[in-house]
């Protein structure tokens, strides 16, 4: 931009000059002119965190007292290489000005904004990238949740900004951040492990669908490694490739909740407009609850899980994890559809539109089970109940079954140990050498300080495991029935829409009967901790239990970001 009163005083000064020297008129012009705003993200150096460790080596929370907090792997300038190129002309003003259309706010909100020409999609994604870098470049912020990023992000985004229509799905254009044990295509797939560190697979089935309707893969977020199912008592959060999450809400004081650690934290602290994580038993709903935003455990079967890392073929699913209920199920409907390779969708759901009608549910006459267990112990819990109650549902307090998950362990050691090898020879790339739960071990054993600091315990466990498929069919059979049976006999008893819960506490029974979870923030301790409130349905209830929690959030409205993000 040129500043011309500046020109102007110049050219009537140097009117010689004007005459005899156009080389230097072309030089005052040159000079008088404002530079272009250019964004450099200033070199990563690795800070001391000995002071921190101390800090922590008395935590109430033992798993809290952590042996390290920088990944010894992943070199966080290598991120930034795929994010300088991408905002190099976006500056700090541009991102404070753009803030009040893109900070917190919802995805039909941030449609509208670009429908209405004040933001753009390119403008979005810069929006995030200039963000994450901004946070996670900061030693005294940095959340250590990004792993990897798109390189291609802003170049798609301006592709979408030229190519809208109005029968885009609501997804289209939103940037989305992925739990890096979900495939993508020219993005690696870790796991968190440093076994899987070159691993470039196609792109999940899920990724496919996010695509077909326009979304934009931002990039992977850090997770417990292995889905946090590779160590016993070790942090959540952890992983030898992206070192150790931290919780936006308190740095090093609160959990992160796992194994969706990275899509919570970076939901908490809008480093995305959604986020994919993925559940066996309580991997969305804690962090979901640790890091206040919502979280949807899907029925096992009602999203596909090919081409994501597994634990368990028979509990695994992934699920959307948003900062309100309606992105969640705007994020869902994205996601859903019959997978020929994962024989276990075998629910057609295509044209399910989860945001129809989503408002249309008032409280009033909904019936909800409240466990008294939950209403002795727990405060938020309490007051969340009669806040519903006053709304006018129909609250039946009840006191749970007693069931036996007897052989829950188990399960997972025997799904995984055929699971992941079969994850292996169909979807890693040919860089990848492992293929099976031994060759993880053996891998690791090389250099455990760095690629297992924290034991590897869980893994040992499942190669020890001599449990035969006969045997485990009687296993399987006996947690379903079990899990059922723990929600199943309230609901029918008093006719119930849904049960309610606390964060990932009823996870393992919710799990192993397949029913689908939604969290939704209800408040914070004394502390600043966050906590949600769960709404637990029967088998397919999705769209049910997204319309109870919008209901509830509406009436509650708890949600508060993280005052220092």
């Amino acid at each position: 931009m040129l500043n011309s009163n500046l020109s102007l005083n110049l050219i009537k000064s140097n009117s010689t000059i004007l005459k005899y020297s156009p080389i230097a008129l072309f030089l005052i012009i040159l000079l008088s002119c404002e530079p272009s705003p250019v964004t450099i993200i200033p070199v990563w150096k690795t800070y001391d965190e000995a002071t921190y460790l101390s800090e922590n080596a008395d935590h109430p929370i033992k798993r809290m007292q952590y042996k390290l907090i920088q990944s010894k792997v992943l070199d966080k300038n290598d991120i930034w290489k795929n994010i300088q190129p991408q905002i190099s002309d976006f500056s700090e003003e541009e991102y404070n000005a753009l803030s009040p259309l893109i900070y917190e706010n919802e995805i039909l909100k941030i449609q509208q904004h670009i429908k209405d020409k004040k933001l753009s999609y390119e403008k979005l994604t810069k929006w995030y990238l200039y963000r994450i870098a901004k946070y996670e470049n900061d030693s005294t912020k940095t959340l250590h949740t990004i792993i990897a990023i798109n390189p291609n992000a802003v170049s798609e985004a301006k592709k979408l900004d030229n190519n809208r229509s109005e029968n885009d799905h609501p997804i289209y254009g939103m940037p989305i951040l992925l739990k890096d044990n979900i495939d993508a295509k020219n993005i690696n797939t870790t796991a968190g492990a440093i076994a899987l560190k070159d691993n470039r697979a196609n792109d999940a089935f899920i990724v496919q669908k996010l695509k077909s309707n326009g979304a934009i893969i931002l990039g992977k977020v850090n997770l417990s490694e292995w889905a946090y199912f590779f160590c016993s008592g070790c942090p959540v959060g952890y992983s030898a490739i992206g070192g150790q999450t931290l919780n936006p809400y308190g740095r090093m004081k609160f959990e992160t909740g796992g194994s969706s650690s990275g899509s919570g934290t970076a939901m908490a602290a809008n480093y995305a407009v959604a986020a994919i994580g993925t559940e066996t038993s309580g991997s969305i709903l804690s962090p979901s609850g640790q890091n206040s935003i919502v979280g949807l455990k899907p029925t096992v079967g009602l999203l596909s899980r090919s081409g994501i890392v597994p634990i368990s073929s028979t509990l695994d699913t992934p699920g959307p994890m948003t900062r309100t209920v309606m992105d969640n199920a705007i994020l869902l409907s994205a996601l859903v559809g019959k997978d020929q390779m994962d024989t276990s969708t075998v629910i057609s759901s295509d044209n399910k539109d989860y945001l129809a009608n989503l408002g249309s549910l008032s409280l009033r006459g909904i019936r909800l089970g409240a466990n008294i267990n939950f209403l002795e112990s727990d405060s938020l819990y309490k007051s969340a109940v009669e806040k519903m109650k006053t709304a006018g549902a129909e609250i039946v307090e009840f006191e749970p079954e007693k069931v036996n998950l007897d052989g829950f362990l188990t399960l997972l050691n025997i799904d995984m140990k055929f699971d992941l090898p079969s994850y292996l020879v169909t979807n890693a790339s040919q860089e990848v050498k492992i293929r099976s739960i031994k060759d993880v071990i053996d891998f690791n054993l090389k250099d455990t300080l760095i690629r297992a600091p924290y034991g590897q315990d869980l893994f040992e466990g499942i190669v020890n495991d001599s449990t035969t498929q006969v045997q485990l069919a009687v296993i399987k059979d006996s947690l379903k029935i079990n899990g059922k049976k723990y929600f199943d006999v309230p609901m029918e008893k008093y006719k119930l829409d849904a049960i309610l819960s606390i964060n990932n506490y009823n996870a393992g029974q919710a799990a192993v009967a397949h029913y689908p979870c939604l969290t939704v923030p209800m408040g914070y301790k004394i502390t600043g901790e966050p906590v949600n409130i769960t709404f637990i349905g029967q088998t397919l209830q999705e769209q049910k239990l997204l319309k109870i929690g919008y209901a509830f959030e509406q009436l509650t409205k708890s949600r508060i970001p993280p005052s220092d993000y």
